[in-house]
């Protein structure tokens, strides 16, 4: 297995970045992504990144952070991409290019030339935190807040399942950095803009429950976003309404993405496994919280994914 002291001897070896984070990039994509393209540019190599999606606003300011150059890329590095797929359409051409993965998704594809997968680790961030720590890199305090971000977005403010100790220790010493702890906390998970608390009010209307309440699904249509004025990248966090329903074991989110196509995000409690679920319909994540594409017609993916958890889960 490709260990850290390796990627950093290989980063090390070479000058020009690319780096890609996944399509929809959450606050773990976005963080990992920078804070490596800032560590690299530190070192005087040059680096950019490169996502299908816009940047959540929320996440915006983590672009002054980094310079921002053209230039032909040697080396192209993945962070918190399980499957090339997660590339999205515009950037499949790098699909059978891809350089490095750095990852912590158990379900990573290993489509990389090069793959470092850490599984243990709750985000990718906690994983660039200890590659930069390798390289030789002091971390400031820009790439402590993309960090931070990354490591506290993708635990759920540290209340995820996947948190450990060491979790905290990073998060620690990230915080001694002299990060704006309070601001960037109430930025992420004490703000909601009206546009989208409006569009929770249309969510929750599509609300259903199946299998005495352990299991509920919530629906999220084009038209909905549409009449909220709400951007395809603005609703980060939805997946998790319907697994916070007590008594919910399983919550499921159908995502229309066009005509006949589907996301699907799986939720789970500790009793049931997301990964096992999703993997089911040829997706994947972590153990209770995964997810998958669907094509088809509405009806067909809801029975399918029913018809699935009532065999398998709850016969």
């Amino acid at each position: 297995m490709t260990s850290l002291k390796d990627i950093s001897k290989t980063l090390k070896s070479h000058n020009d970045f690319c780096i890609f984070a996944h399509k929809y990039p959450d606050g773990d994509a976005v963080g990992s992504s920078h804070a490596l393209c800032r560590a690299l540019q530190s070192m005087g190599k040059r680096a950019k990144i490169l996502m299908e999606d816009e940047i959540p606003q929320k996440y915006k300011f983590l672009e002054e952070y980094i310079k921002h150059e053209e230039f032909q890329s040697e080396f192209l590095v993945t962070v918190d991409i399980a499957d090339v797929k997660q590339l999205g359409e515009s950037l499949d051409k790098y699909s059978d290019k891809i350089d490095l993965c750095i990852d912590h998704h158990v379900t990573n594809k290993k489509y990389a030339a090069d793959t470092f997968l850490d599984a243990s680790a709750a985000s990718a961030s906690e994983i660039i935190y200890d590659l930069i720590n390798e390289m030789g890199v002091n971390i400031d305090k820009e790439m402590a807040e993309c960090l931070y971000i990354g490591v506290s977005t993708d635990t759920g403010c540290f209340k995820y399942s996947n948190v450990t100790s060491r979790t905290h220790r990073v998060a620690a010493e990230l915080i001694e950095k002299n990060i704006n702890l309070k601001e960037i906390n109430r930025l992420i998970f004490d703000t909601k803009p009206k546009k989208f608390i409006k569009l929770e009010m249309l969510i929750y209307n599509s609300l259903e429950y199946f299998f005495d309440g352990k299991c509920a699904i919530i629906f999220v249509t084009p038209d909905m976003l549409k009449s909220c004025g709400v951007k395809e990248n603005e609703f980060e966090g939805i997946a998790s309404i319907p697994r916070s329903i007590e008594g919910v074991e399983i919550g499921i989110t159908i995502r229309q993405k066009g005509e006949g196509a589907y996301k699907i995000s799986v939720r789970t409690s500790e009793k049931v496994s997301a990964s096992k679920i999703c993997k089911q319909f040829g997706g994947g994540g972590h153990i209770n919280a995964a997810g998958f594409t669907f094509e088809g017609k509405l009806d067909n993916s809801r029975t399918k994914i029913l018809d699935y958890i009532e065999k398998k889960i709850y016969l």
